[in-house]
């Protein structure tokens, strides 16, 4: 009997569904035990969002402060796991707070320690270096990774802004205006995630996990846009300065958040467009840069 472990954490339910379906194969194999472990905060994030606690968290997230947990259930802690299936969510290009905050606890230390890991993130569509968070605090925890599956929404970048805010803050993922598309990542895409349970379970079965990422990869489990991994790192190095100003003026943290809300809007309606047309010109001049960014997101060695 193998044991199999999935630990996720959702708040819409959204990457709940995508564990469910990816660990069908193993769940439906008499010779994999599966256990599924939630992450719980002791004082949960409200969802829908409203506008005030949504970009309050921006800080902590960006800094992965880790916040207080409910307990690991000692049932969880009891098995030793052949394979852990990590599921997780991006804000603020981070890991979620959830998530980051488990990654930091000595009960991720004892699950994680020299176990093959796979991790599975669902988001808007800029993963990238959230992933690279991930892969430093598996590897501070003894994880041994070994796939990863990045599932995103496939509408286009400014278009998945709108529908993704409203169905932040309303809470209900259906279409608005009328022809926008759902949020988040496609219905067909959740569904189609149980192909990946089959691969994973093969690896399993087989005690290989060296060709896995590979064989996930023929899947397209993974797709990398050289322009948003730009923006991504952008958008990074803009979100350090931004968490440094405010974490050094507390008192001013409520008008440097609504300071913060003016710029990231502009950034994303004015700066981005630009950022954009200036990669397309660039592009013919990059291809070997672009080849090497997309071959090494694609993989699951670390920089």
């Amino acid at each position: 009997m193998r044991n199999v472990l999935v630990i996720y954490f959702s708040q819409s339910g959204q990457l709940k569904e995508i564990a469910d379906n990816i660990a069908k194969p193993l769940i439906d194999d008499p010779e994999v035990n599966v256990v599924f472990y939630n992450i719980e905060m002791e004082t949960p994030f409200p969802f829908p969002w409203n506008k005030e606690s949504f970009f309050d968290a921006f800080p902590e997230s960006f800094m992965q402060i880790p916040a207080r947990l409910k307990p690991v259930p000692q049932a969880v802690l009891d098995i030793k796991y052949d394979l852990i299936l990590f599921h997780y969510q991006v804000w603020f290009l981070s890991p979620s707070i959830p998530v980051n905050s488990f990654l930091k606890s000595p009960e991720a230390k004892q699950l994680l320690n020299n176990t093959p890991v796979v991790t599975i993130s669902g988001s808007r569509n800029m993963w990238f270096l959230a992933q690279e968070k991930v892969k430093a605090l598996l590897k501070q925890n003894g994880a041994l990774l070994k796939g990863n599956i990045a599932l995103v929404d496939r509408a286009g970048n400014l278009i998945s802004v709108i529908t993704i805010v409203e169905w932040m803050f309303s809470g209900k993922k259906e279409k608005h205006l009328g022809v926008f598309p759902l949020p988040g990542v496609s219905q067909n895409d959740i569904v189609d995630a149980v192909k990946f349970g089959n691969t994973i379970n093969t690896a399993l079965k087989s005690n290989d996990f060296e060709s896995l990422q590979p064989r996930l990869l023929d899947q397209e489990a993974v797709k990398v846009s050289p322009y948003l991994v730009a923006v991504d790192k952008k958008g990074n190095y803009v979100f350090s300065k931004w968490t440094k100003i405010i974490s050094k003026r507390p008192d001013k943290r409520k008008k440097l958040l609504r300071i913060f809300v003016i710029y990231l809007v502009l950034a994303i309606w004015v700066i981005s467009p630009i950022v954009y047309i200036l990669h397309m010109l660039t592009y013919p001049f990059k291809i070997r840069a672009h080849k090497k960014t997309v071959q090494y997101y694609k993989g699951v060695e670390s920089a």
